[in-house]
C-alpha cells in the first residue's frame, strides 16, 4: 500500500453542523443547516461534517441535501458520522452519495472505562469491530476517517494497535479525540508524537485531532498537536459544542495566520514564508460567526477572541491613543482581516427588489422567491423606520426570516401597557396549530414577562425560561434588537431568535420560535445521540 499524501498545510474539518449542533438548544432544521453549509464553503473549509445521518430522518435529509448542493467538484468534502455499526455506516454512505467528495467518519471507544461500562466489550472485540467496520465503510467511499473515542484516556499501547488495524483496513484519516477535554497541551502533543513513533503504518493516513474545551485548553492543545504532526483540525464556528464546546475555528485559523512565522518551520518552510497555512478565507470569518450565532441562538460573549464585540474595542485612553497613531501598537490583526468592515448605507426605502436580491448575494445569501418576498417586505418596513440601513441590519432581517421554526403557533397580535406607575400588562392573540385564534392577557414584572405569561396561558406547554438576551445589531436609538432565548422542557433545551426594531415584538417572536421548536420535538419524537444514546450499546452489540 502506498503512503497517504500528506498535506503541506492544515486541513480544516468543520463539525459545526454535527458536534456544534449538539450544544443544548442549538438544534437546526434542514434549511438552516444548508444555509450554514453554503457559508462554510465560502469560508473555505476543507471538510464539512454535515451531521449524523442515522440519528433521524431530518439529519439524513440535511446531510444528503448538503452533499448534493454544496459537495460540488470544487467544493468541500462532505462527511457523515457513523458509529461502528453496519446500520450507521450504510445510512451515512447513502447520505453522502451525491457529493463529489464524500467521507464516512466512523468511531468506537478505546478507553477502558468506555469499553467496560458503555460498550461492554473486550479489547479484542473492539479490535475486531474496528477492522470489520472500517472495511465495510470502504465499500461506500475511499475516504474513511476513524476515531478511537476517548483517546485521551485510552491506554496508548492498545490505542496504537487499534489505529494500526484501522489504517490497514482502509482508514485514510485517523482522528484523535480528547472527548472529555481532559488533556493539557504537553500531554496532547506527546499523544500525537507517540502515535507517529509507534503506529507502523501511520504514514498511510493523515493525523487529525478533535477536542473539547472543558478546561479551556482545546485551542492550545490543537496548536501543540500541529507542532507534533497533526495536519487536520476538527473545530466549530464560535467554538460551539457539547458542554464547554469545541476548539474554535476562528481562533485556530487566526493563530496560524498571525503567528505564521512561528509555525512555518514545523511544515518545513522558511519562517518568513507568506504562504497561508490553511485554505480559509479569513474575511469570511466574522460573517460566518454571525450567521451561526443567529441560526443556533448561541450568543457570542463580548470578550470572545477574534469575533467577540470587544475583540477590537479599546477603552483605555493609552490604548486609544496608540491605536490612533498606529494600529499595531495594540492590535495584532486588522478587524478587516476577519471581515469586520465598517457599516455602510447600502440600500434605502426607494431601492427595488432586484437591488435587494443583488446585495443579499454579495452578502452570501441566496433566497428562494417566497423567502425573498418576505425579506424584502420586512426590509421596506425597516427602511421606513430607520434613516440608515446597514449590511448588518439586512443580514439580521434575512437570518430572522430564514431561521424560523415551522409555525405551529403564529402571532396575530401582541400589545403591552407599562410604565413606572403602571402594572405591566400584555394581551396576545395566537393562531393555534388547529387554526383557532385564541386571546389571553396577563400581568408580569415587566412587559416581556407579561407577554410570556400570556403566551403560556394560550400555548399551555410546560417550560422553563433559562436564558434571555438582547443585543443591538448596530449603534443608535433606532437599531434593530436581536433577542435570543432558551427554554427547557424535560431536560431538553430549545432556543429561539428574532430581530425587530420593537424589542417587545422581537421578544415575543423569539419565544414563539422556541415554543414551536419544542412543539415540533414533542410531535416528532426523540433524536439519537451518537455517543450518549442508550441505543449506542445495543447497536454495537448487534454487529
Amino acid at each position: 500500500m502506498s503512503n497517504q499524501p500528506q498535506p503541506d498545510r492544515i486541513l480544516i474539518f468543520d463539525t459545526t453542523l454535527r458536534d456544534g449542533e449538539q450544544s443544548p438548544g442549538a438544534t437546526l432544521n434542514v434549511d438552516e443547516k444548508l444555509t450554514i453549509a453554503r457559508q462554510l464553503a465560502r469560508l473555505g473549509v476543507d471538510i464539512i461534517e454535515a451531521g449524523f445521518p442515522f440519528a433521524s430522518p431530518g439529519d439524513f435529509e440535511a446531510v444528503n441535501k448538503i452533499a448534493a448542493q454544496v459537495g460540488t467538484e470544487d467544493g468541500p468534502t462532505i462527511c457523515g458520522l457513523a458509529r461502528a455499526t453496519k446500520g450507521d455506516i450504510e445510512t451515512a454512505g447513502r447520505a453522502i452519495a451525491p457529493a463529489a467528495k464524500g467521507r464516512i467518519h466512523t468511531f468506537i471507544a478505546t478507553s477502558d472505562i468506555h469499553m467496560q461500562y458503555k460498550l461492554r466489550k473486550t479489547r479484542e472485540e473492539v479490535l475486531a469491530i474496528t477492522e470489520e467496520m472500517v472495511a465495510y465503510a470502504k465499500t461506500f467511499t475511499d475516504d474513511i476517517e476513524f476515531s478511537p473515542e476517548d483517546a485521551g484516556r485510552s491506554d496508548p499501547e492498545f490505542m496504537y494497535r487499534v489505529l494500526e488495524t484501522a489504517i490497514a483496513a482502509g482508514a485514510t484519516t485517523i482522528n484523535i479525540p480528547d472527548t472529555v477535554g481532559y488533556l493539557t497541551p504537553s500531554e496532547f502533543g506527546g499523544l500525537i508524537r507517540g502515535i507517529r513513533e509507534h503506529v507502523p503504518n501511520v504514514d498511510q493516513a493523515i493525523i487529525s485531532v478533535h477536542g473539547h474545551n472543558d478546561l479551556g485548553l482545546a485551542v492550545a492543545n490543537f496548536l501543540e498537536a500541529v507542532k507534533n504532526g497533526a495536519r487536520q483540525l476538527e473545530c466549530t464556528i464560535n467554538g460551539i459544542g457539547e458542554r464547554a464546546g469545541n476548539a474554535a475555528l476562528e481562533e485556530l485559523v487566526m493563530a496560524l495566520h498571525v503567528r505564521r512565522s512561528f509555525y512555518n518551520p514545523f511544515f518545513g518552510r522558511p519562517a518568513e514564508s507568506e504562504a497561508p497555512l490553511t485554505n480559509i478565507d479569513t474575511t469570511e470569518i466574522y460573517p460566518t460567526s454571525r450567521l451561526v450565532s443567529n441560526l443556533t441562538g448561541m450568543f457570542v460573549q463580548p470578550n470572545k477572541a477574534i469575533v467577540g464585540a470587544n475583540a477590537f474595542a479599546h477603552e483605555s485612553g493609552i490604548h486609544q491613543d496608540g491605536v490612533l497613531k498606529n494600529k499595531l501598537t495594540y492590535e495584532i490583526m486588522d478587524a478587516e482581516s476577519i471581515g469586520l468592515n465598517k457599516n455602510q448605507i447600502v440600500l434605502g426605502k426607494h431601492s427595488g427588489r432586484n437591488a435587494f436580491r443583488t446585495r443579499l448575494k454579495e452578502l452570501g445569501h441566496e433566497l428562494g422567491d417566497q423567502e425573498l418576498n418576505r425579506a424584502f417586505l420586512r426590509f421596506k418596513d425597516l427602511a421606513d423606520k430607520k434613516k440608515v440601513v446597514t449590511d448588518w441590519d439586512i443580514v439580521a432581517l434575512v437570518n430572522d426570516e430564514t431561521q424560523q421554526a415551522p409555525e405551529h403557533f403564529h402571532i396575530e397580535l401582541v400589545q403591552v401597557s407599562c410604565g413606572d406607575h403602571a402594572c405591566p400588562t400584555a394581551t396576545v392573540t395566537l393562531r393555534t396549530p388547529e387554526g383557532e385564534e385564541l386571546t389571553d392577557a396577563a400581568t408580569g414584572t415587566g412587559p416581556v414577562d407579561a407577554v410570556y405569561r400570556a403566551v403560556n396561558r394560550v400555548v399551555n406547554i410546560p417550560n422553563e425560561l433559562i436564558e434571555f438576551s438582547v443585543q443591538s445589531v448596530t449603534a443608535g436609538i433606532d437599531a434593530i434588537g436581536e433577542v435570543t432565548i432558551r427554554i427547557r422542557h424535560e431536560e431538553r433545551v430549545f432556543s429561539g431568535h428574532s430581530a425587530n426594531t420593537d424589542i417587545v415584538v422581537a421578544s415575543t417572536q423569539a419565544y414563539l420560535n422556541a415554543l414551536n421548536r419544542l412543539y415540533a420535538s414533542i410531535q416528532g419524537g426523540k433524536t439519537i445521540h451518537p455517543q450518549k444514546d442508550e441505543m449506542a450499546t445495543a447497536a454495537t452489540a448487534r454487529i
